[in-house]
């Protein structure tokens, strides 16, 4: 017995099988879930990235800023699950002129997108998906350290101190129907989206978005290891943290509780 056995989960975001979602998924259905997924724009692509999973899970098509296919989603799961136990938010989007040191040049239409894509979205895939959780479930989404302003992440930066509030509020509001909604902030790992970060920094020169994580995490961080996020999303998803809601797991391997370099200290108690 996993410890996802008899769920059913809808995970959003497989793009690639180095996105954090996939391999989410692959975590769950290890644990004995079955995965239901949704894909934007390149389906047949999604699809071929979901034949990789341990299962082969079914496709469907969802884009988060489009209102009839967030009205019909319910609907459309049907056919492959009557009810969702658990839903892996892993969406979020900004366009190149809100990232990439473009924070003060950054039109409203380009700050909006970021907005609506990597930030109402949660809601508004909650909200879509609520007639599928009268049992009760767990909403957990992905998330990047919103606390500090960090180089080249800018709007998007932004878009995700929003989604912590976001992720308050629903958990405020969907406490009495016994749904937890939970943030994983995840340390910086080799997805498709890390790489569209800060491209023209890193063409000058700059050390790629996140490179001195290692340095700052206690525990130390491997950006290619996508097992501890993956591992910490499926706890969240299953039963183990009845009573948590509202809350940020970090899965950084420390660094996020560390105000110097441990090196920097462990030089300092040395010395």
């Amino acid at each position: 017995m996993g410890l996802l056995s008899g769920k059913t989960l809808l995970v959003t975001g497989v793009i690639t099988d180095s996105s954090i979602a996939f391999h989410a998924a692959r975590a769950a259905q290890e644990q004995g879930a079955r995965v239901v997924l949704t894909g934007y724009g390149r389906l047949s692509l999604v699809q071929r990235i979901a034949k990789r999973l341990p299962e082969p899970a079914p496709v469907i098509e969802l884009d988060v800023t489009d209102a009839e296919q967030l009205a019909s989603l319910a609907d459309r799961v049907r056919p492959h699950a009557d009810r969702i136990d658990g839903v892996l938010h892993s969406v979020a989007f900004a366009p190149p002129g809100a990232l990439d040191g473009n924070f003060l040049t950054t039109s409203w239409d380009e700050a909006a997108t970021t907005f609506r894509i990597s930030t109402y979205s949660l809601q508004a895939l909650t909200s879509a998906v609520l007639p599928l959780m009268d049992r009760g479930g767990s909403v957990v989404g992905l998330d990047f350290d919103a606390s500090s302003a960090w180089s080249g992440y800018d709007w998007m930066g932004v878009a995700k101190a929003g989604l912590e509030s976001c992720t308050r509020y629903l958990a405020s509001h969907l406490g009495a129907r016994g749904i937890r909604v939970n943030l994983v902030a995840a340390g910086p790992l080799l997805t498709m989206a890390a790489r569209n970060i800060s491209p023209t920094a890193e063409s000058e020169g700059a050390a790629p978005f996140g490179s001195e994580w290692s340095e700052r995490s206690p525990l130390g961080w491997d950006p290619s290891d996508f097992e501890p996020v993956a591992r910490a999303c499926v706890a969240l998803l299953s039963d183990l943290f009845p009573a948590t809601t509202g809350e940020i797991v970090h899965v950084d391997g420390g660094a996020h509780a560390i105000g110097d370099r441990p090196a920097r200290l462990a030089a300092e108690v040395a010395g």
